[in-house]
């Protein structure tokens, strides 16, 4: 083989300058975001009113699909109301439901769609920059949800 010796040099050279990011990152984990569920908002309400739709471990693992299936509910079987599995009712509303408790006011304000409830300006928090709750988990996931599409204006569109 012609210059073998430098090939298979420049090989291994190439390999270990490849795989020192995952030898020095072997064995650190890293814990993810740690998120309060005990927002200034949720210790407002009368202690009634303070139980999410779900339990925190179920909506930490299942939020999403809850959410796409409230979806379902709403816009395609005109159901507005959700038991959740203690029976307790809740309206189908990610605005007026989760962000009620769930949102942030440290984020820029955007404009609420369609929302009188939350006409005071309920801060979107998917576009939050502070360690709060949905950017932090989705930020760190590296996930881009599509809620935002529908429920807020896109900040570009804000004057």
């Amino acid at each position: 083989m012609y210059k073998g010796g430098k090939i298979i040099a420049s090989l291994i050279i190439f390999a270990a300058l490849f795989t020192i990011p995952f030898f020095y990152n072997m064995g650190k984990v890293n814990a993810g975001p740690d998120v309060a569920l005990d927002t200034p908002a949720i210790q407002q309400l009368p202690a009634s009113e303070q139980q999410c739709v779900e339990s925190p471990e179920f909506m930490k693992e299942n939020h999403m699909q809850l959410l796409n299936q409230w979806r379902e509910e709403a816009v395609r079987n005109g159901q507005t109301v959700y038991i959740n599995s203690q029976g307790k009712e809740f309206d189908i509303s990610l605005q007026d439901t989760c962000l009620k408790c769930h949102a942030t006011e440290s984020a820029s304000n955007p404009v609420v769609l369609n929302n009188p409830a939350n006409s005071t300006g309920v801060s979107n928090p998917a576009l939050n920059v502070s360690p709060e709750f949905c950017a932090s988990c989705h930020d760190y996931s590296a996930v881009k949800p599509l809620c935002w599409t529908c429920h807020f204006e896109p900040k570009e569109a804000v004057k």
